[in-house]
Order: C-alpha cells, then structure tokens, then sequence
C-alpha cells in the first residue's frame, strides 16, 4: 500500500470513527467494486455527478473511463474529504453539501447529467432522506438518466415501496466478493409512467 492509499484508509477511518452513519465504511472501495459501479458508463454518457466520493475512488474510475474533469461534479458533505477532493481533481466541480439538497445547485451550466455514481450510505438513512436524495437525483438528470448505487447489504438498499412510490425500478449489475467488504451494484432507473405513481410535488413535501 502506498503512502497516499495509506493516507486514505486512516483518513477514511478517522471520518468512521466520528461520524459512522455518514461514512458507512471504514476503509476506501476497492478497485473490483470502482470498476463494476463505472462500467456502463463512458464519454457519451455526458456530464457526471457522484454523490459522497470521499477520497475519490470511483472519480479516478470516471476519469480513467473517458469523463473530462470538467464533467463532473463531486457532491461531499465531509469538509476534510472535498478539501483532498479539490487537491486530487482541481478542474471536476465540488459541493462541499447535503445530497439530498442537490436540486437547489446549478450544475455543468444547466446540461442535465446522464448519470449519477452513489457512494452513499443508504442503509444507516431514513425513508425519508433516501426519498429526498432521490428525488433530487433524478431531478438533475436526462429522462434516461441512471443512478448507480452501491451496498453491502444482501439486497438493494432501496426498499421496494420506496421505489415504487418514486416510479423507479433497481437492477443488480454484479457483485464483487474481493472488495472488503464485498458489495454490489445496482442501476436504478425511471419506470414508465402509470398511475398511481406520487408526483413530485408530493414527494417533496415529506420531511427529511
């Protein structure tokens, strides 16, 4: 291990320490889970947003595939991390902000992003602030947009009803039992219209 990936593990352990349901790991992802969260994704994908990239590790995948710095943008909470985030990749756009308030951010001069990479910890939020973060996902998106999500529970970490109430559908893409802890992936995209589905209206008056 090298010094910077080094750096990045206590660094990543500390912020666990402090704040666990924030962070929701105690060390980086691995190369196997960047790989397979970034693999449909490349340059005609158009502007990128990655939700909670803490040290960076799916931004270098992003890269690496063909995304320009200048399309992405790096939405982290963590003061410590968007600081290590904005010496890494000084040209990618970074929000040191809540996700669930994206919505309220003006994002690559207002060309909607076709996808969205998740490193968040889903699992340890409420219902509510799952629906929120959603909701303002998706409002930045394409109507093809799709919403990649890691976990690593045993299944997707959006409850059904959740995502049926938000009109959206989870497919696994693959599981990597090499990363520490081992994870999958699932695509979350938008469903056909039909009725019955909330609008977004709706959605938006439930508290976080």
């Amino acid at each position: 291990m090298n010094h910077g990936s080094l750096s990045d593990a206590f660094g990543f352990l500390r912020a666990y320490i402090t704040n666990p349901l924030l962070v929701g790991a105690v060390i980086p992802s691995g190369r196997a889970l960047s790989n397979l969260i970034t693999s449909e994704i490349s340059v005609e994908t158009g502007p990128v947003i990655e939700l909670g990239p803490g040290t960076g590790t799916f931004t270098r995948a992003l890269i690496a595939r063909g995304i320009p710095q200048e399309d992405l943008a790096l939405i982290e909470c963590g003061s410590e991390f968007a600081s290590k985030l904005q010496h890494r990749f000084e040209r990618t756009h970074i929000h040191c902000m809540d996700a669930s308030r994206l919505e309220a951010v003006e994002l690559f001069e207002g060309r909607p992003a076709g996808a969205i990479i998740s490193g968040l910890p889903l699992l340890s939020m409420t219902p509510g602030k799952v629906m929120a973060i959603l909701d303002s996902a998706f409002a930045k998106m394409r109507p093809d947009g799709i919403f990649y999500q890691f976990t690593y529970g045993p299944t997707c970490p959006i409850p059904r009803a959740l995502l049926d109430r938000l009109g959206l559908k989870a497919i696994l893409i693959g599981r990597r039992l090499a990363n520490v802890p081992p994870a999958a992936v699932y695509r979350i995209c938008r469903r056909q219209p039909h009725p019955g589905v909330g609008t977004r209206t709706q959605l938006i008056s439930h508290s976080i």
